[in-house]
């Protein structure tokens, strides 16, 4: 990957999840002069940060003003930066976090012409009841289960309508991310991490019981996408860029196969080696009618790109992420 000449990238939410994985990747790549973008308030979230190589961090709530009176000092923007709790219903925040901030940052991402890649959601689609493809075609008619959705999905609503644009732009929508640095996140950090404490602490895991005949318990499917992964993606399209590509699109960014609960569990208990133990609860009623029973990305856009690396097994990148937890 010739990247050298792109120094100055900066990275939204850079002490979250995703964003903390992504420096550990652009370091590895041989980035260094990184501009780190978050409130930087959490001490959990800081410590994802520990051994990292940057140039500077930005206060989240300074960074717009920052970026116009320093744009000439960036090459290239990593937005991941937003509220990510599903279960935050006060749409003035998200509004804020997700959707007003997103604007200012592509408009200026638009006149001073620094490319971007954005981080939007699987949660757009709801229930799935358009299928799950990243056709451009069919972005209006899908319909968020709830506000955090709502508002990723209003975002990628602006962009498509926008007439200035950055010189290269690519919207990503994760699927169901799980991976190292999520000590964080609390009840929003994935299924491997609940399920990793559970087992550890009473041998057993805990798994929603199915509601719909067609689901054995635990059957329900998503697609279950190793970090490692998606930072593998991400930098694929600074590469992208690099090599001069400018096709702007929206993208899924999964597996393209969706595997079962029961699948996601089996392997901490073989990695941790332990018997598996099941126990079957009933799904929350304040969920119970917004709660998926299947998520599959359609990958053939980003396919199509040349992106040709395989993504990780649920067996495999569980097993590096118990592996990961056993050594905190």
């Amino acid at each position: 990957m010739q990247l050298c000449a792109m120094q100055n990238i900066v990275v939204t939410g850079a002490a979250g999840f995703i964003g903390s994985n992504l420096v550990t990747k652009l370091n590895q790549l041989g980035f260094t002069e990184l501009i780190l973008v978050d409130k930087f308030d959490n001490p959990l979230k800081n410590k994802n940060l520990e051994g990292a190589q940057f140039a500077s961090k930005i206060d989240r709530d300074q960074f717009i003003e920052w970026l116009s009176e320093n744009s000439s000092d960036v090459d290239f923007i990593f937005h991941l930066g937003a509220r990510t709790d599903t279960a935050e219903f006060n749409f003035r925040v998200l509004d804020s976090l997700n959707l007003s901030y997103s604007k200012s940052l592509w408009e200026i991402c638009a006149v001073k012409q620094i490319p971007l890649v954005y981080a939007s959601s699987a949660a757009t689609y709801g229930m799935g009841e358009k299928g799950f493809g990243d056709d451009l075609r069919l972005i209006r008619e899908l319909k968020p289960l709830n506000p955090y959705g709502l508002s990723k999905h209003l975002f990628d609503l602006f962009v498509l309508e926008q007439k200035n644009t950055p010189p290269f732009w690519a919207g990503l929508k994760f699927f169901n991310v799980y991976g190292p640095h999520e000590f964080h996140k609390g009840r929003m950090a994935s299924v491997v991490f609940h399920a990793y404490k559970q087992i550890k602490d009473t041998g057993k895991v805990k798994l929603f019981k199915s509601n719909r005949a067609e689901y054995k318990d635990g059957e329900q499917l998503r697609d279950f996408i190793f970090v490692d992964d998606v930072t593998e993606i991400c930098t694929f399209f600074l590469e992208q860029y690099n090599a001069s590509a400018r096709t702007a699109d929206i993208y899924n960014v999964g597996t393209g196969k969706a595997r079962t609960f029961n699948d996601l569990a089996a392997p901490i208990f073989t990695t941790l080696g332990l018997p598996i133990q099941i126990e079957y609860i009933p799904i929350p009623k304040d969920i119970e009618d917004k709660y998926q029973y299947f998520t599959e990305a359609e990958m053939g856009k980003l396919l199509a790109t040349g992106y040709t690396k395989p993504s990780f097994s649920v067996e495999k990148g569980v097993e590096k992420y118990i592996e990961y937890l056993k050594t905190q």
